[in-house]
C-alpha cells in the first residue's frame, strides 16, 4: 500500500504443485482445467495446428485424461473457460504470441502422454501406429525431431571415467523418462505464468521465482505498508493419502505450532510479563510430531530412530540404487518404530501411520518415491535447450542458481545417467521455513473456515463433524483461554484520556486530566480510579479486572457494559 493507502501491487507464492497430477488423476478426478479446456476451446486453426482432436473426441483422446473417466464439471463450460484464460493472459500483459507458445506447450504434454513403448531388444521403440504419431507430433511441437526426442525418452547417457555410455532403456523405464519431462515441462509453464502474473502486478519487488520473492518478504522493494493473505489448506485425511497430503499436513503441523506460540502460549506469556494473577491453561504441543516428519535438526541419529524423520528418510531411498516402495516401507518400520507418533497398521502391511494434531492419518508408500523425484534428466534439458521454439528453448535455459545445492545421484533403476535430484519435499519444506519466518515477523490474524456438513450439503449442521474441526484446530483451547482469561486490554494512559471522564470530583464535577503529564505511576492510578468510580460501577458491571505493569485488562464484555 502507498501512502495514501491505496493499494499499489502484489506478489503471489506458490507452494507445491501437484505435478504428479499431469500425468496421472484419481479416478472420478479431472487433471488440470487447462487441458480440457484446449481440448474444448481450441479454433479451427488451432487444432490443426497442434493435432488436437475432435470436440467429439475430446479428453478422451488423451491417455494423461482418459483414465480417469471423468472429462466435464456440472455448471463449467470449458470452452468458455479457455475463452476467459485468454483473456486473462492479455491482462496481464502477454502477447498473442506468448499466449499461443503457452499452450502449444500444453498440447505438447498431452501428446507425450501418448507414446507408449514396446521392446525393442534391450531398449525401446513405439508401441505402434497411434505412439508413432503422438512421438511425431509432440516432437513438432517441442521444436525438435522426432528421432532427437525418442533417444532422449528411451536412452541414458552415463557418463564414466574417460568415457561415455549410452544405454537403452526398457519399456517402464522410457515410460518414466516421458513422465517425468512431461512433468517438468508442465511445471516450467506454471513457474512461467506465475513469473508473467507478478511481473503485471508487482510493486514489491516481484521476481523470477515468484515464490521466493514472497516467502522473503517481497524483495528489496517491499514497503512495510503490506500484508499477507494466506490459504491455509486443511488438514487431510482421505482413503487412500500419498505425498500430497504428507506435505499438506506437514505444512498444516507447522502453522498450527505457530498458531499454538502466537494465540495460546504468547497469550498466556503476556499474562505473566505483566505481572497478572493467572492459572495457566495447558494445551498440546505438536512438537513431537514435527520431529517425526523432518527429523530432529534434520535428521540425526537418534537412539531407536527417535531423530530420523519421515521426510529424510523418503529423501535418503531416493538416492539409493533400485530402491521400491517396499523398501522404504520396511525402513520407515524399522527405524521409526520408536517414536510414539509413529504406527505400522497390519493392512496395508506396508502403510505407515503418523498421529497428527488432527488424528491419526495411515499413509500409502506406493508412489512416495516417484512424486518426490524432482530431477532434471540431462538428455531432457539437453533437448529442449536446442528447441527451436524460442519460448521452449528459454525455459530450459540453464539456471545456475536452481541447480546449486542440487544432490548429484547416479545409475538408478537399470542405468539412469546421473540426473540432479532436487526432491518436490525438500523444496517443500525450505519453502515452508521461509513462510514461518516470515509469519514470525507478522502480526497475524485468523480466520477459521469450519465446514458444517461432511457431504457440504446446504442448510444442514452436523454437530459431530463441526466440533472435530474445532478440536484439530486448537480453537477450542483458543475459546477456553479466551473465556478464562482477559480478551481487552488497553495501556493507561489511551484507557484513562478516555473514561476519566466518568471519574467526577467531590462537587460531581469532571476536572479534566492532562494524560500526557502523567507519569506511569500516576497513570495507573488514574487508570484504578477510572474502574472503581460509581459511574463505572453502577450496578456492580465491573469485576475481575486487572491492573499489569503497562496495561489494563478486563474480562470479555466489560467495555461495553
Amino acid at each position: 500500500f502507498d501512502r495514501a493507502g491505496r493499494v499499489g501491487g502484489a506478489t503471489i507464492a506458490t507452494y507445491l504443485l501437484e505435478r504428479s497430477r499431469v500425468v496421472a488423476a484419481a479416478p472420478g478426478e479431472r487433471s488440470y482445467h487447462i487441458f480440457y479446456q484446449l481440448c474444448a476451446g481450441a479454433s479451427p486453426s488451432q487444432r490443426k495446428a497442434w493435432h488436437l482432436p475432435s470436440l467429439k473426441e475430446g479428453p478422451k483422446a488423451f491417455k494423461y485424461l482418459a483414465g480417469t473417466g471423468t472429462f466435464a464439471l456440472e455448471d463449467v463450460d470449458d470452452a468458455e473457460g479457455l475463452a476467459a484464460t485468454l483473456g486473462a493472459m492479455g491482462v496481464i500483459g502477454l502477447g498473442e504470441e506468448a499466449a499461443e507458445a503457452v499452450l502449444r506447450g500444453v498440447a505438447a504434454v498431452l501428446h507425450l502422454g501418448n507414446i507408449e513403448w514396446a521392446a525393442d531388444g534391450e531398449g525401446s521403440k513405439p508401441k505402434d501406429k497411434g505412439s508413432k504419431a503422438a512421438l511425431a507430433h509432440a516432437a513438432e511441437l517441442l521444436g525438435t525431431e522426432p528421432a532427437a526426442l525418442h533417444t532422449a525418452l528411451s536412452t541414458r547417457a552415463i557418463e564414466m571415467t574417460g568415457e561415455r555410455i549410452v544405454k537403452p532403456l526398457e519399456p517402464a523405464a522410457a515410460t518414466e523418462s516421458r513422465d517425468a519431462l512431461a512433468k517438468t515441462l508442465y511445471a516450467r509453464l506454471f513457474d512461467w505464468l506465475v513469473t508473467a502474473i507478478n511481473r503485471r502486478i508487482s510493486s514489491l519487488g516481484g521476481n523470477a521465482n515468484g515464490a521466493a520473492g514472497a516467502a522473503n518478504g517481497g524483495g528489496a522493494q517491499a514497503t512495510r505498508r503490506s500484508i499477507g493473505i494466506l490459504d491455509i489448506y486443511g488438514f487431510e485425511c482421505f482413503e487412500t493419502n500419498s505425498f500430497e497430503q504428507l506435505c499438506i499436513n506437514l505444512a498444516n503441523e507447522r502453522l498450527q505450532q505457530q498458531f499454538n506460540a502466537q494465540v495460546l502460549a504468547g497469550e498466556q506469556a503476556e499474562y505473566a510479563a505483566e505481572g497478572v494473577d493467572w492459572s495457566y491453561i495447558d494445551f498440546v504441543d505438536n512438537q513431537d510430531c514435527l520431529d517425526l516428519l523432518e527429523g530432529c535438526g534434520g535428521g540425526g541419529g537418534g537412539a531407536g530412530g527417535a531423530c530420523e524423520g519421515v521426510f529424510p528418510l523418503i529423501d535418503e531411498a531416493c538416492r539409493l540404487p533400485r530402491a521400491t516402495a517396499d523398501d522404504l516401507a520396511s525402513a520407515l518400520r524399522t527405524r521409526l518404530a520408536a517414536h510414539p507418533r509413529f504406527g505400522a497398521p497390519k493392512r496395508p502391511p506396508t502403510a505407515f501411520a503418523v498421529e497428527h494434531y488432527a488424528g491419526s492419518v495411515v499413509y500409502d508408500p506406493t508412489a512416495l518415491l516417484d512424486k518426490n523425484r524432482d530431477f532434471t534428466v540431462a538428455e531432457h534439458a539437453s533437448l529442449m535447450a536446442a528447441s527451436s521454439v524460442p519460448f521452449l528453448a528459454a525455459l530450459f535455459a540453464p539456471d545456475p542458481e536452481a541447480e546449486e545445492g542440487a544432490a548429484a545421484a547416479t545409475a538408478s533403476r537399470g542405468g539412469r545417467s546421473a540426473f540432479k535430484l532436487n526432491s518436490v519435499g525438500a523444496q517443500f519444506r525450505r519453502q515452508l521455513g521461509g513462510l514461518m519466518a516470515t509469519l514470525g515477523a507478522c502480526q497475524p490474524h485468523y480466520i477459521r473456515c469450519i465446514k458444517p456438513n461432511p457431504g457440504s450439503v446446504p442448510g444442514a449442521l452436523a454437530p459431530e463433524h463441526v466440533l472435530e474441526q474445532l478440536r484439530a484446530g486448537g480453537v477450542l483451547e483458543a475459546v477456553r483461554i479466551a473465556c478464562a482469561g482477559f480478551p481487552t486490554r488497553k495501556p493507561f494512559r489511551p484507557f484513562v484520556q478516555r473514561y476519566a471522564i466518568l471519574v467526577a470530583d467531590g462537587r460531581g464535577r469532571y476536572e479534566p486530566l492532562d494524560v500526557e503529564a502523567l507519569d506511569d505511576g500516576a497513570a495507573r492510578e488514574a487508570t484504578r480510579a477510572v474502574l472503581t468510580c460509581p459511574a463505572a460501577n453502577a450496578g456492580g458491571r465491573l469485576e475481575g479486572w486487572q491492573l499489569g505493569r503497562t496495561r489494563v485488562f478486563l474480562r470479555a464484555g466489560q467495555l461495553a457494559a
